[in-house]
């Protein structure tokens, strides 16, 4: 049996007429850079979601750049973030010229460890981005105490996380603001690049949406200079017509998380843990293994795709070399990177794939 790591095919024969009727009617519209398609988008999301404001632009990695500009972060700052990330977390803060400073992980969740942020904090700290990372939420009430302590932005990278819950508020809504990937394989995908901003700040909001927009929200009137960061006609119609399904998505995620767990318990390996009064939503089903790579070599062979997010750690990547760390800095994220791997995680997977996978490993 091969079983793929990501199946979009799958899915989009799931809802193969609906995918087809929103790309058919952008193209015979003509409506492929702004227009009705994307403000849809706009207002739906922002509904389901529970917020004010829903900005969207071209991918996940500016949406964060963008609130982080728009907060007034530059030269000089220092932005505190997880050491465990896909580079646009970190990256961004550099792209506006701040610094970025690296934190080690929890041991349960995976997402950055509270207890150290305050260490980390200097004159120069003006943000934290927790990120929600695998589809669970970082513990925002810590990250709230602190950022409210010492007057900082918190905001929420919600990349992994769409509707993940911490005690019954939605990842993105805590903080300053959430921004949102919408990249092909996330559990809300677009075909293609796509990413939004969401805030109940009505002028965060503003500034969001006119520098994403060269800086304008009416054209030819330029309040300041921008970026052109926009989520374009298609991308916004295939996400529309997803989005009635992420509900049932999600549980299903939920769904093939237990039972994983279920089959894989007493297997020997370290099983993914959810937050007391939060909602996982398995974004990725991350397990530990002294013998990853072997694990990962015998799944492959058996025809079982996998994946290591992420391989290296943040602050050891050659990007960061300049900031000297060493692995005794970040002790849990740097013993995790050598041990994590990703399993087969969609709402499509089967019951029967899913015990495919569990007696391979057994």
């Amino acid at each position: 049996m091969n079983i793929p790591f990501v199946d979009l095919k799958s899915q989009y024969i799931s809802i193969r007429e609906e995918i087809d009727t929103a790309i058919r009617s952008v193209v015979e519209e003509t409506a492929f850079v702004g227009g009705k398609y994307v403000d849809d988008f706009e207002y739906q999301f922002a509904a389901l979601y529970g917020v004010k404001h829903c900005v969207p632009v071209a991918n996940g990695t500016d949406a964060i750049y963008i609130v982080m500009k728009m907060l007034g972060i530059g030269p000089g700052d220092e932005v505190i973030t997880t050491a465990s990330s896909w580079i646009s977390t970190s990256e961004t803060i550099t792209q506006t010229g701040a610094k970025p400073v690296f934190v080690d992980i929890e041991p349960l969740f995976y997402t950055i460890d509270p207890d150290r942020i305050e260490e980390a904090i200097t004159p120069r700290t003006r943000a934290i981005i927790p990120v929600h990372l695998y589809g669970q939420a970082a513990e925002m009430d810590k990250i709230m105490a602190i950022a409210k302590k010492n007057g900082l932005a918190v905001i929420e990278d919600c990349a992994q996380a769409h509707f993940s819950e911490y005690k019954g508020k939605r990842t993105g809504t805590i903080g300053n603001a959430g921004t949102f990937s919408f990249y092909p394989g996330k559990n809300l995908g677009a075909y293609g690049d796509a990413g939004c901003i969401i805030t109940n700040d009505d002028e965060l909001a503003r500034k969001c949406r006119l520098f994403a927009n060269h800086g304008a929200l009416k054209k030819h009137q330029h309040e300041i200079e921008g970026i052109n960061s926009r989520l374009d006609g298609l991308q916004a119609a295939i996400l529309s017509a997803k989005l009635p399904y992420i509900h049932k998505w999600t549980e299903q995620r939920i769904r093939n998380a237990a039972l994983y767990s279920q089959l894989l318990e007493g297997s020997g390996l370290e099983l993914p843990l959810v937050r007391a009064a939060s909602k996982h939503t398995f974004h990725l089903y991350v397990v530990r293994s002294g013998q990853r790579d072997l694990l990962q070599k015998t799944l492959n062979e058996q025809g079982i795709a996998t994946a290591i997010h992420y391989p290296t750690i943040l602050p050891l990547l050659p990007a960061y070399n300049y900031l000297n760390h060493k692995p005794a800095d970040f002790p849990v994220a740097y013993e995790y990177q050598q041990q994590i791997l990703s399993l087969p995680m969609y709402p499509e997977l089967t019951e029967e794939q899913i015990k495919y996978v569990a007696e391979v490993i057994r």
